[in-house]
């Protein structure tokens, strides 16, 4: 091809190959005026090619024959960050802390032997066989030892085994030990939630927001803030150790739940872990006894059925029921503890905890009535909350006239406890069902789902009976001076091999103070406590949960911002006074 001619144009069905050698001879030619541009062109050419080779290295490098380096361990085996989890007032229930960890590249230790030998050496808690079948892979990454502390990091660096090194970490801790275990649950050695409020937060997307880079420490989230008060659950812990050691009871737990918001206070139960040795959690008789475990409540779901009768409107407050002689069902017969044999007015059929009258109350609304009313009071479905561990109800199998009459005084129908206490909540707040949460709130926040159960009128009346009880009744033992306390006791044999076990009792407690405008439900449960010499041999509630929960209220309610007031409210159950109440006259 001369200089003073024209590019040859190849025609356009011409082959590939004849384009590919036209293009190469345009490439090398020697015109002066071009040879700028193809030098500049080549020299692109062959940077592009040289990065295409580098970028291939570094692949083949990361992982396409298999390793792993240190960049890539750190995303995906390492401990991933969480967010501080808080109590209402702003103390660390859990928080993250920096550690160092020990990991090992198999491929690059020549002398695995050697390595055990020296490894071993300073870390002498390592298992020799294990290590060394670690060591003895093909692997690119294996963990040595987790969590170390700075001293045996020094230790483990001057043994200078290549193939060795340190990866930093984050470990959950927390602060407070036991104190509110079972809220917070725990998270595991690789940082990732196992139960509680720790597997709620994981449930809520915590991995997809740290695998998409949007949080790289935990100051990048938001601390979760929760319902729990720190200052009040050490102390129901307290009262519950001393309790549960002076009565002798083979467990016991409390509650603390504010009744306009639905707030869980304080949660505790005993026996319990320490959420920094989360082996201590796998014991099965270490549950979450308010939200796990189900039990039938005995007496306390009394007040369940005074408030069904007298908002069905087929009981007034001053209606009667025969409590003179046992009631009969066939085989069966219901008989009182204690009774007073006579006819009995609401109010005293719950202050003395006639099983006859609260009976007779149930049969007035009938069994599918009772059956409807206990729906809408969230006690024959699993209650939900941010806990991820929760228990079903266990109901009867066929119900009956009979189950009716014995699950009106808290025998044949096993719940929740805490599922039990947002019932009796919705009884004294005015008749409103808020789920139970542990996030803080707002009232008007929890207004927004609350249900309307119960008429007002009905609340007032269950606040005013309440009161009566500790005032002439089995909560005596609870009514603290200055907090005008209200309260129902609620004692149950258990059930041991089908059989109801006489020896072997569930007792609880619930209180409300101030009654004549409650804030906060107070329960108490101990399972099998003891009877002892000062309480005349006797076991039930009253005498153990009833007295631990009169310790509660004085301790907390100071804490809790309800001040002692020494003169009893004026006019504190208009409504029932208008209706000449038994107890108001």
């Amino acid at each position: 091809m001369s200089a003073d001619k024209p590019d040859t144009i190849e025609p356009k069905d011409a082959k590939p190959h004849n384009r590919l050698v036209a293009g190469a001879r345009m490439l090398f030619s020697l015109r002066a005026d071009k040879s700028l541009a193809r030098i500049g062109f080549m020299s692109l050419l062959f940077a592009a090619m040289f990065s295409a080779i580098g970028v291939r290295l570094v692949m083949m490098g990361a992982g396409a024959d298999g390793r792993s380096d240190t960049g890539r361990t750190v995303s995906t085996e390492t401990s991933g960050i969480r967010p501080d989890i808080l109590d209402r007032n702003g103390e660390v229930l859990a928080t993250d802390v920096r550690s160092v960890s020990v990991f090992a590249e198999p491929r690059n230790i020549i002398d695995k032997d050697e390595a055990v030998e020296l490894l071993t050496a300073v870390l002498p808690d390592l298992d020799a066989t294990d290590l060394r079948n670690k060591l003895g892979t093909k692997r690119g990454f294996v963990w040595v030892k987790r969590e170390i502390t700075p001293r045996q990091q020094a230790e483990v660096h001057r043994l200078g085994i290549p193939g060795v090194g340190f990866l930093p970490e984050n470990k959950r801790v927390y602060p407070n030990g036991p104190a509110a275990a079972h809220v917070l649950g725990f998270a595991n050695i690789d940082n990732v939630g196992i139960a509680g409020i720790e597997k709620y937060i994981d449930s809520q997307g915590l991995g997809d927001l740290v695998g998409l880079g949007f949080a790289q420490t935990a100051t990048d989230l938001k601390p979760l803030q929760l319902s729990v008060d720190l200052k009040a659950t050490h102390a129901v812990r307290d009262e519950l150790v001393r309790g549960m050691e002076k009565f002798k009871a083979k467990a016991a737990a409390g509650l603390i739940l504010d009744v306009n918001t639905g707030e869980v206070v304080a949660l505790v139960s005993l026996p319990d872990y320490d959420p920094n040795n989360p082996a201590d959690a796998l014991n099965e008789d270490k549950i979450n006894r308010m939200n796990v475990g189900v039990y039938e409540m005995g007496s306390t779901f009394k007040a369940i059925t005074t408030a069904m009768a007298l908002d069905s409107g087929k009981v007034s407050i001053n209606s009667s029921f025969d409590a003179r002689s046992a009631l009969r069902y066939g085989r069966f017969t219901i008989n009182d503890y204690r009774g007073k044999n006579r006819v009995l007015t609401v109010p005293e059929v719950f202050i003395y905890s006639s099983n006859i009258g609260t009976a007779r109350m149930a049969l007035a609304v009938g069994v599918e009535g009772h059956k409807q009313f206990l729906r809408k009071m969230g006690q024959l479905d699993r209650l939900r909350t941010e806990l991820p561990e929760s228990a079903e109800p266990i109901l009867p199998p066929k119900w009956g006239e009979l189950n009716t009459m014995t699950i009106s005084f808290g025998h044949g129908l096993a719940v929740a406890p805490l599922q039990a206490a947002s019932a009796t909540a919705a009884l004294v707040n005015g008749g409103k069902l808020i789920r139970p949460t542990f996030l803080k709130r707002s009232a008007e926040e929890a207004q927004k789902d609350a249900v309307q159960v119960v008429k007002p009128e009905t609340s007032e009346a269950m606040r005013f009976v309440m009161r009566l009880n500790a005032e002439k009744g089995s909560a005596g033992k609870a009514a603290v001076p200055g907090y005008y306390v209200g309260g129902k006791t609620g004692t149950a044999e258990k059930v041991i091999n089908g059989r109801y076990a006489k020896k072997r009792l569930f007792t609880t407690f619930m209180a409300i103070a101030p009654a004549d405008n409650p804030k906060y439900l107070f329960v108490t449960l101990y399972d099998e406590p003891q009877g002892l010499p000062e309480t005349g041999g006797y076991a039930t509630a009253a005498w153990n949960a009833g007295v631990t929960t009169g310790k509660i209220i004085e301790r907390v309610s100071p804490l809790l911002g309800i001040p002692p007031r020494f003169d009893p409210p004026v006019h504190p159950f208009p409504a029932m006074a208008r209706l000449g109440a038994w107890g108001t006259r």
